[in-house]
């Protein structure tokens, strides 16, 4: 009798498979809006936090209430920015998108005003605010993808700093440990069809080959929904007879 598969034993949640607590220094977010938290601040420290690609900007307000934010490229201890509507088009300023030139980078976007910032935070990020009208903002995030949100959301102008985190290669398995299990995920990730059948629905036989459809139903008890859950369609893309192309 097999074991319970790995997908099945981390849909239980245990906390083997959480991220760490312990490490973290606190809520990354924009204060709120209004009130004595816009106006100038300075960054205090520049802090790595644990499974964070980005580091960390404390930053001071001149009520002397702190917060922490993702830096931007070229921040530095003692330098002072403007959070608000107030401030001028400057990288690091916190302003809101109807602020903002269109065409300038931005980091750190609220998906709703006062939200705190949910969009490009990862390091070496930034999307393009492509146009603004009629009280929407169209940005265009890293992935490519277009959004539409409220010309009343925040963004910090500039690119998030540690851009070059991925060009240092990891030279041995252990630290690669380490870095995913700092952010809780899977690692080493095993292919389930070199898994000895009692341990993967997709393994034995004497080739590598699932066996069996890899569509799953949703469904499915927890030991068998493996593979693609409930797709919309496989495979290669044709192109129907209307659509082609007649040279």
């Amino acid at each position: 009798m097999g074991k319970r598969i790995l997908q099945r034993r981390r849909g239980k949640a245990g906390i083997q498979f959480r991220a760490p607590i312990k490490g973290k220094i606190a809520p990354v977010r924009y204060p709120m809006i209004g009130g004595e938290s816009e106006g100038t601040a300075k960054v205090t420290a520049i802090l790595d936090e644990r499974g964070r690609s980005a580091p960390l900007a404390q930053v001071r307000f001149e009520n002397d209430r702190y917060t922490y934010l993702p830096a931007v490229a070229g921040m530095s201890v003692g330098q002072e920015f403007s959070i608000g509507p107030a401030g001028q088009p400057k990288d690091g300023n916190v302003l809101p998108l109807s602020r903002i030139p269109e065409g300038t980078r931005v980091c750190n976007i609220e998906l709703r005003p006062g939200d705190g910032g949910k969009f490009v935070r990862a390091s070496g990020t930034s999307a393009v605010l492509f146009s603004k009208a009629n009280g929407r903002a169209i940005l265009k995030l890293p992935s490519g993808k277009n959004i539409l949100i409220s010309d009343r959301c925040r963004a910090t102008i500039g690119e998030i700093a540690g851009g070059g985190r991925r060009e240092k290669p990891f030279l041995r398995a252990g630290a690669r440990h380490h870095a995913m299990r700092a952010s809780g995920r899977v690692y080493p990730r095993m292919r389930g069809i070199a898994m000895a059948v009692v341990y993967h629905p997709f393994g034995g036989g004497r080739h590598q080959h699932p066996g069996k459809s890899t569509s799953t139903s949703r469904n499915a008890p927890p030991g068998r929904k493996v593979g693609l859950i409930a797709p919309r369609k496989t495979g290669r893309k044709r192109l129907s007879r209307s659509s082609a192309v007649v040279s």
